[in-house]
């Protein structure tokens, strides 16, 4: 077969742009190349799922903003595809006077890259909320979350799907070359075909 586009494994992360590809791009064929027999079989379907709030990362960072902007698009995705998730929420606590003080500035990092809801909470607040947690002071990140990834790549195969896009399952790639002749540039700017060959 022939497509105008191939993107090599079937993970979220190639789920996700191949997803994103098609939807700005109707108008190419796209393929997703996966070696195994179904998409996110590997790293994408084992994993803590966390559903980051966006904390730790310097702020003004693309990191931080990516972060915090990507949490809040998880959540409404899995809302609108009836994903299920746990908004558990996360806390972080001292358990040392000299640990305090890292904790106050990841708050404070925290706030700096709009993460919502954190609050700084005592030592009665962090066993109301964990009965057989024990610390001086916490910081309570509510809008963390978990979610089954595996899930949410394979929503994302299907949307990818519905849109025209093709996905072969059992195509490991060993080899790519640029063709020896290139085709005109097609309006999306594609100039020079590549040939992927696999294992078959």
């Amino acid at each position: 077969s022939s497509f105008d586009v191939a993107v090599v494994g079937a993970g979220i992360v190639g789920l996700a742009a191949a997803r994103e590809l098609i939807q700005r791009h109707p108008s190419l064929a796209l393929a997703v190349l996966e070696k195994e027999q179904e998409p996110a079989h590997h790293q994408s379907g084992h994993n803590s799922g966390v559903i980051h709030s966006g904390i730790y990362y310097t702020p003004g960072s693309l990191k931080a903003k990516l972060c915090v902007q990507g949490a809040a698009l998880c959540y409404k995705y899995c809302d609108q595809k009836g994903i299920p998730y746990k908004q558990c929420g996360k806390l972080i606590v001292a358990v040392e006077q000299d640990e305090i003080p890292r904790l106050k500035a990841l708050y404070e990092r925290g706030l700096q890259n709009n993460v919502p809801g954190l609050k700084l909470i005592g030592a009665k607040e962090i066993q109301e909320k964990e009965p057989f947690c024990r610390g001086l002071m916490a910081l309570d990140s509510p809008y963390t979350g978990i979610v089954d990834y595996k899930q949410v790549a394979q929503s994302y195969a299907r949307d990818f799907q519905e849109a025209g896009g093709t996905i072969l399952t059992d195509f490991e790639v060993t080899n790519m070359e640029m063709a020896k002749e290139s085709s005109p540039e097609s309006e999306d700017g594609l100039k020079y075909p590549v040939i992927v060959r696999n294992k078959k």
